[in-house]
């Protein structure tokens, strides 16, 4: 394709940081200035990890204040405004990694030069597209703001399909990584296809992984049984611990849609009903130990897992490291995941072949090396695989953490993440003797930390507290103020038989 002239997209994009440097307001306005200035804007891939925390902070304010109405803020120039310059840096920074210039198309210039679209002329996040260099060959295009979008608004009712197929990527730190022109460490060299009676394989370039169908059942090896929770103890043993019982379990349990399958993860959020925007005061109690107990066999993915990787998706939590490593192997363990979700069975029924295993553990491989260079995600993500007895095999050079160890040290370092699934697994004994008491703490923990659906189960739990001590102050008064009225009723009488 060969190169345009500029566009008018692009004088605005130009436009739009030129003022943004020198500290002029944009023309109309943009929300969250002071909040994006503070993220430091230096072209980097590590500032759009600060640019995903606001913007994952951002949803959180909305929600709490209640205004987190999609079409009512894309009415405002502000926010819009807001949303168009993140995908101007984000289309920067990507076309920087390739050393070449952004190229800004708007949807006249895509439809003209991409007859292939299919785009939705109301459609916000279809309004415009950079174009980057590819070494080269035909010129990629990146619509900067469905991950915004996908950010902001997401969530299991409202999720967003990519104008070019496939998923939308979870943030803009995501998206980009993913358009790199190389991948930095521990490659993984091919995913084969599943579509196939004989696996071929692909090498993984710009996306990482290619695109693979898991709907065919290929090869003979089998997974092994998996972990599950008991199926009577639930997260009803949180609600129950100070002995009351809480009715608004919406607010306290994952949708019953997610218990089986591993919906769609960078569209699925905790619903704005388990956002608090109260962060309570907590006792603390005695950190615990975690002791491993034996593995208790399941016939489908625990739902803590099916959670636990929306929240991987969803919450971000800033890592030291690592994070092009993680979404490497994620790229292919979604893949696996999602076909499996796809079976309708149980995991350890769903049947793969010899050369998908070892894609799977190169894939394990490589989240095992991002977890040992201190990256919580995939130190979770590895867990996940350990419990449900899926992980890698230990050797000789391989003595690997078992997956209660993994989520220990990704709690110690205060992932809220890994402190709601620890507290789920004390309070349902999964993968360790059950503890009501350390569930509680891990809890407290994970509330103090940010996670919205702990800090509004512990919220609760202090609300029915205070109603119970309230209710003991007013039995004792009651029963004082019978005492009192039976003493005057006897000194009345004694009055009277005196008289």
């Amino acid at each position: 394709m060969s190169a345009s002239p500029l566009t008018p997209l692009d004088y605005i994009a130009e436009g739009y940081w030129q003022d943004f440097l020198a500290g002029r307001s944009i023309a109309g306005g943009i929300a969250y200035e002071t909040e994006l200035r503070a993220c430091t804007l230096d072209d980097s891939l590590e500032s759009l990890q600060r640019i995903d925390t606001l913007l994952s902070q951002v949803r959180r304010d909305m929600i709490k204040s209640g205004i987190w109405d999609e079409t009512m803020l894309l009415v405002d120039e502000r926010y819009r405004n807001f949303m168009v310059f993140l995908a101007f840096y984000a289309g920067r920074v990507l076309a920087q990694e390739w050393q070449s210039k952004p190229h800004w198309y708007g949807q006249f210039e895509l439809r003209k030069r991409y007859p292939e679209l299919t785009l939705i002329t109301d459609d916000f996040y279809q309004h415009m597209a950079v174009g980057y260099d590819n070494g080269g060959v035909k010129e990629r295009l990146f619509f900067a703001l469905e991950p915004i979008g996908l950010r902001l608004f997401g969530h299991i009712d409202r999720q967003f399909d990519a104008v070019q197929g496939g998923q939308v990527d979870s943030g803009l730190y995501q998206a980009v990584s993913l358009r790199l022109p190389t991948i930095l460490s521990n490659d993984v060299h091919s995913v084969p296809e599943l579509t196939a009676h004989k696996a071929t394989t692909h090498q993984i370039t710009e996306s990482i992984v290619p695109s693979v169908d898991l709907n065919t059942h290929v090869g003979t090896s089998q997974l092994n049984a998996p972990l599950n929770k008991p199926e009577e103890v639930s997260i009803g043993a949180e609600r129950n611990q100070a002995n009351i019982v809480v009715t608004d379990s919406e607010s306290l349990a994952a949708p019953s849609a997610m218990s089986d399958t591993v919906p769609e993860l960078q569209a699925s959020v905790v619903p704005p009903e388990s956002e608090s925007p109260i962060k309570p005061e907590l006792t603390k109690v005695m950190k615990p130990t975690a002791k491993p107990t034996s593995s208790v066999k399941n016939t489908s993915t625990p739902e803590m897992f099916t959670q636990l990787l929306i929240e991987l998706d969803e919450i971000t939590v800033p890592q030291p490291t690592g994070d092009v490593q993680y979404l490497q192997a994620r790229k292919v363990l979604d893949q696996f995941e999602q076909h499996i979700a796809k079976q309708n069975k149980p995991r350890r029924q769903v049947i793969f072949s010899n050369d998908h295993n070892t894609a799977k553990n190169k894939a394990l491989l490589i989240l095992q090396a991002a977890a040992e260079n201190g990256n919580t995600a995939a130190m979770l993500r590895l867990a996940m695989y350990e419990l449900l007895d899926e992980g890698l095999t230990a050797d000789s050079d391989n003595q690997k953490k078992s997956g209660v160890e993994w989520i220990n040290q990704a709690a110690s370092k205060n992932d809220s993440r890994a402190q709601r699934l620890l507290s789920k697994m004390y309070y349902q004994g999964v993968g360790v003797s059950q503890d009501i008491d350390s569930g509680r703490y891990w809890l407290e923990q994970a509330a103090d930390n940010g996670h919205a659906e702990a800090a509004n189960l512990v919220q609760q739990w202090q609300q029915a507290e205070m109603l119970l001590t309230t209710q003991k102050q007013e039995q004792h008064s009651t029963k004082r103020y019978q005492l009192l009225i039976g003493a005057i009723i006897a000194v009345a009488l004694l009055i009277i038989i005196i008289i």
